[in-house]
């Protein structure tokens, strides 16, 4: 996996699998379908993610610790939940774009994304983490 710089799922698959990329270290950038648990697991050099549609979901840990990865637009895709820990450890991640249909969220989403976060929402000293991703998402949508 590591010598894997691009990935483009074929347009009869219908979602990544568990644990598909992870580790492409590599990866810099990926076309995805619905995505599985810990799909893209540190891909520390992924920039850049294409989303579908008719995407529903964003699984557990998916791209946790993608630290290069610097904005998400998930405004066109019918996203309705993004699972525990989603984007942690997104260090470099700026800009996320959700629309509306969001409506479950995971916690931890946003752990460690402070580039994404207003300094006014402090998402590593708070205990209740439900409240903060509650908090991030409101700030998110009150942005676009």
């Amino acid at each position: 996996m590591k010598q894997v710089t691009k990935v483009v799922f074929l347009l009869n698959t219908t979602k990544v699998g568990d644990y598909a990329c992870m580790y492409a270290s590599n990866l810099v950038v990926v076309d995805i379908p619905e995505g599985g648990d810990y799909s893209f697991v540190g891909c520390i050099c992924l920039k850049s993610i294409k989303f579908p549609k008719s995407l529903t979901s964003v699984g557990e840990n998916s791209f946790w610790d993608c630290s290069n990865l610097e904005q998400v637009d998930l405004l066109h895709t019918n996203v309705r939940e993004l699972v525990t820990c989603a984007f942690s450890d997104c260090r470099s991640l700026r800009e996320m774009k959700i629309p509306d249909s969001l409506q479950t969220f995971g916690k931890n989403i946003f752990y460690r994304c402070s580039k994404l976060v207003p300094s006014t929402i402090d998402i590593d000293d708070k205990i209740n983490y439900d409240d903060v991703t509650f908090e991030v998402v409101a700030y998110l949508r009150s942005i676009q």
